[in-house]
């Protein structure tokens, strides 16, 4: 049986899919597929499939492979970032289209949307998508991409993914879910109805903190994946083979770390939530949390990643972070180590709350990780 079959856990599929043993040597590890282009044979024809490195690599297909088996999907593009990934898929809509985005998206999306696709003619809506309402109010009959973003970062706002793809079904437009947040261990959005997946998979996916990347997992063929297959190949924004190595050697692991770290964030959202110098804590895993009863329903498990509004303005909460020893104060999510991030000086113009801290919690033992944030928030 292929190790890509569904009947295999996450476990297996995370180290087995989209890997074979080398013909040539017997490596149970792939070599880096470096060249650029590919010989052909004397008819013109490629019979090994490849041509050249844009359209076409053997570490890229393996990648790809894997996250589709991971993600249940039918087909992956990757790409060399998040950003890109999502941009490509923008990019595959027509200049007349209109999007729905939630109103506490990515800032970088954001940003796209308003400096980029908008001047091209793209049209936008931005909206609260935890709310069905606002979306279904949103729809127009020129929607042709409602993109939703669940958990939020770095508000880890809960959006219930199966209903908001009725919507988007019954007006005709398709239902791109960013699932960078829970990965494919914790929510598999192109189950509950959703036709793309998107990841930054420099995140867990990768895992470790060295490789940037992104990828779009579709759940069946459709035109609008056919054309962003074609920005993919034409554009050439693709990551490189060592990324892609990189990335696949991650997802190894992908099940146990995802699984650990999301176990020590609800210890600490938990300890957090009861902290004197803690004003709310935004954690999916919390009963409190407004989108704790859908994130019950379509997560197992509720991530690594949390946030936590300080008592206090900025200055505060700058000073919390300026205080951590062990947790690193760094931008990203998802690498084994914590990091500790003050998002409103980074997200200029946007919602985020001044005393708001975003914390990724890494490997390390949860008890020293409780400890140097007891130290950072005594004054």
């Amino acid at each position: 049986m292929s190790p890509d079959a569904t009947p295999f856990s996450s476990e297996t599929q995370a180290i087995h899919s989209g890997r074979n043993i080398d013909p040539a040597t017997g490596a149970l590890t792939a070599p880096i597929h470096l060249s650029t282009t590919f010989e052909r044979d004397g008819d013109g024809s490629y019979p090994k499939g490849y041509v050249y490195g844009r359209s076409g690599n053997p570490n890229r297909d393996a990648l790809e492979t894997a996250l589709t088996t991971l993600e249940k999907g039918s087909e992956t593009a990757t790409f060399a970032s998040g950003s890109t990934a999502t941009f490509s898929l923008l990019q595959a809509l027509g200049p007349a289209d209109h999007v729905i985005a939630p109103q506490s998206v990515y800032f970088g999306v954001q940003q796209m949307l308003s400096h980029i696709f908008a001047p091209w003619g793209l049209r936008y809506t931005l909206v609260d998508t935890t709310d069905l309402a606002a979306v279904a109010e949103a729809l127009r009959p020129n929607t042709r991409l409602v993109l939703i973003e669940t958990p939020s970062n770095p508000q880890l706002a809960v959006t219930d993914i199966q209903a908001i793809a009725d919507l988007a079904h019954q007006a005709d437009a398709y239902l791109a879910c960013d699932n960078t947040i829970a990965s494919p261990v914790l929510q598999t959005p192109l189950t509950l109805g959703a036709d793309f997946v998107i990841h930054a998979t420099t995140k867990y996916l990768a895992g470790h903190g060295d490789v940037i990347g992104g990828a779009v997992v579709t759940r069946e063929s459709n035109p609008l994946f056919a054309q962003l297959r074609l920005v993919q190949t034409i554009g050439g924004v693709v990551p490189s083979p060592f990324d892609c190595w990189l990335t696949l050697r991650g997802l190894q692991t992908l099940p146990l770390r995802v699984r650990a770290q999301s176990q020590a964030a609800q210890s600490m959202a938990t300890w957090l939530s009861q902290h004197p110098a803690i004003e709310q804590v935004l954690y999916p895993g919390l009963p409190e949390h407004p989108g704790h009863e859908v994130a019950q329903k379509q997560m197992q498990g509720y991530g690594g990643l949390l946030s936590f509004l300080v008592k206090g303005d900025q200055d505060r909460a700058m000073e919390v972070a300026a205080k951590t020893n062990l947790i690193a104060r760094a931008t990203s999510f998802g690498s084994p180590h914590s990091a500790i991030e003050h998002r409103a000086s980074i997200e200029q113009g946007t919602q985020t709350a001044p005393n708001l801290l975003r914390l990724s919690v890494g490997l390390e033992h949860v008890d020293d990780l409780i400890a140097d944030l007891e130290q950072a928030l005594s004054r």
